[in-house]
């Protein structure tokens, strides 16, 4: 038995609006209000990914326009956001390329994606890469809503006699607010090791306190 690990798929919102690179500044806002989304994919003829328009990239075009008294923003940014500031459609105000995941990968790899591309979403594509879905820091998160119990047992039973073939009664799990905390005795040291990393890949564990005693320090000896 192995643990099961939530994947994009499973978070992500499939009923995804796209826009077209030819649509308009005004279109693409009214798009964003009708449906309360702050950013909307910009998909090519195929249903490719091409960009992606946010709220912020919108926002560029508010920020160069004159004060009450006609006075001209000054000009400001790298040169592509000023050109930003100046588009009229989608192809012109779009961030590109944009930031993609698989529906497969598990939660955790679209997380480092996000932080490695310093997004706050990504678009999410099928094997011909077109768009089937968007997931955001916010449903990434909602593996931590999954309540203690389920995660005790996931740990009890498919990481603690599932995996590492341990009984009932070597080692006792205890979540709260999904802090895990493993306390009991086994053979080996790397037997504890190995629950402690299985225990904290389990989806809805926010950290684990391993208090596990051992009567075998196998470590490889140092040359």
């Amino acid at each position: 038995m192995t643990t099961q690990h939530s994947t994009v798929s499973e978070v992500m919102t499939r009923d995804v609006v796209t826009v077209g690179p030819e649509t308009p500044f005004k279109e693409i806002t009214s798009v964003l209000s009708s449906h309360g989304i702050s950013a909307v994919p910009v998909a090519d003829e195929d249903g490719a990914p091409m960009g992606l328009v946010s709220e912020a990239d919108l926002l560029r075009k508010q920020g160069e326009q004159p004060d009450m008294y006609g006075a001209q923003a000054p000009p400001s940014g790298w040169p592509h956001e000023k050109a930003k500031a100046r588009a009229e459609n989608a192809a012109g105000l779009m961030t590109a390329p944009v930031a993609t995941a698989h529906a497969d990968w598990p939660v955790a790899q679209a997380a480092r994606a996000m932080d490695r591309h310093h997004v706050k979403r990504l678009v999410v594509v099928d094997e011909s890469e077109h768009i089937v879905g968007i997931v955001s820091r916010l449903d990434l998160l909602r593996v931590f809503l999954r309540p203690d119990e389920e995660i005790r047992d996931e740990i009890r039973d498919d990481v603690l006699k599932g995996m590492l073939r341990l009984g009932g009664q070597e080692v006792q799990v205890q979540v709260h607010d999904g802090v895990v905390t493993l306390r009991g005795e086994v053979d080996k040291r790397s037997t504890a090791q190995i629950a402690e990393r299985l225990a904290t890949g389990v989806d809805g564990v926010v950290t684990v306190r391993p208090l596990i005693d051992y009567n075998i320090d196998d470590r490889p000896a140092k040359d």
